[in-house]
């Protein structure tokens, strides 16, 4: 079994509890998935919680007890999640806000020197990786109220607005609060597959969304943006073996409908049919093989679901610009 990957969750005073709790749950989930649910063997992450103060009061007044102090030590590989600490009014506690603020800063900047660790920055986080110059000549963004701030605290960085998220290299940097599950969903879909992502955000109720400028959403995540239960049932059971011969009274039975209706709500909710979801989810698979592997393009043919190359080709063509020996050029430069 691989290694389970070890998360360090980094908690200020007053922490925001949705960018604590969001980002984690999306890593309880992923390691409580099978392989069956997910697609293939989903990867396995080890939390731990850690602060300059073993009480921690949270935005909402819920108190935190028993935090660990910050290690001097991490594993290599670590990912370092420093979580937003909420606005007030109370000086005295924002002075103890800037106080572990400064603490983590002071922490975490020999840390990331190593070269050996992640950093993923929820929100307000963002300002903290700022303290310790770590955004210097680097892309990020933060809360849309705080951009401003962010650019003054690191005015060698580019901060950008209106973005989800944005990584660069080994720093990740979320916009407010629930942006932080898209940048972890984003983070775990590096770490395994879109369809890992996909199936947890799934499991979340929350959608699989890129920003604006990010590349476009894969065809495991495309058409999921929904809240219909036999639709999901439908997608989710191709996605899980693209190869098999799919026909229209299969995937009608799995969504408990007609062929007719099943029509209808994949044009509804995909705008496209049966046929096109199962054409992009064996394109999908064939080009992963095609960049990733060096399959001969007539067995990568057989192993997505198409009858032959030529077949591959020509469904290529309705879909990418190109040819699948593009693709792999590609995957090879």
């Amino acid at each position: 079994m691989t290694p389970a990957i070890p998360v360090l969750f980094v908690l200020p005073q007053h922490v925001l509890m949705l960018d604590l709790a969001g980002p984690a749950e999306v890593l309880r989930v992923a390691s409580q998935l099978d392989a069956a649910q997910a697609g293939q063997a989903p990867p396995r992450f080890t939390l731990r919680y850690a602060g300059p103060a073993a009480q921690v009061h949270s935005s909402i007044g819920l108190p935190l007890n028993d935090i660990a102090p910050l290690p001097a030590t991490l594993a290599a590989g670590t990912i370092i999640v420093l979580v937003g600490a909420g606005g007030t009014a109370d000086t005295q506690l924002r002075g103890a806000i800037d106080a572990t603020c400064e603490a983590i800063a002071a922490w975490l900047r020999p840390l990331m020197a190593t070269g050996q660790h992640r950093l993923l920055c929820v929100c307000a986080g963002a300002l903290i990786a700022a303290r310790a110059g770590l955004l210097d000549g680097r892309r990020c963004t933060t809360h849309h109220a705080l951009c401003a701030s962010l650019q003054q605290m690191a005015p060698r960085a580019t901060v950008l607005e209106n973005r989800l998220y944005v990584a660069d290299g080994a720093i990740c940097t979320s916009a407010g609060i629930t942006a932080g599950i898209d940048m972890m969903l984003h983070v775990l879909a590096e770490l395994s597959s879109s369809r890992v992502a996909c199936a947890v955000a799934r499991a979340m109720v929350v959608y699989m969304r890129r920003a604006g400028a990010d590349p476009q959403l894969s065809a495991w995540t495309t058409g999921r943006n929904h809240l219909h239960p036999g639709l999901h049932r439908v997608q989710d059971a191709i996605a899980a073996d693209p190869p098999r011969a799919w026909g229209a009274d299969d995937m009608a039975r799995l969504a408990c409908s007609s062929t007719r209706h099943l029509s209808r709500l994949f044009l509804d909710y995909t705008n496209g049919s049966p046929l096109d979801h199962v054409h992009q989810l064996r394109l999908a698979l064939a080009r992963e093989m095609i960049m990733q592997s060096p399959l001969d393009l007539e067995r990568v043919a057989q192993q997505s679901g198409f009858g032959s190359a030529r077949q591959l080709r020509r469904i290529w063509r309705r879909y990418y610009p190109g040819a699948p020996s593009d693709a792999r050029r590609a995957g090879q430069s």
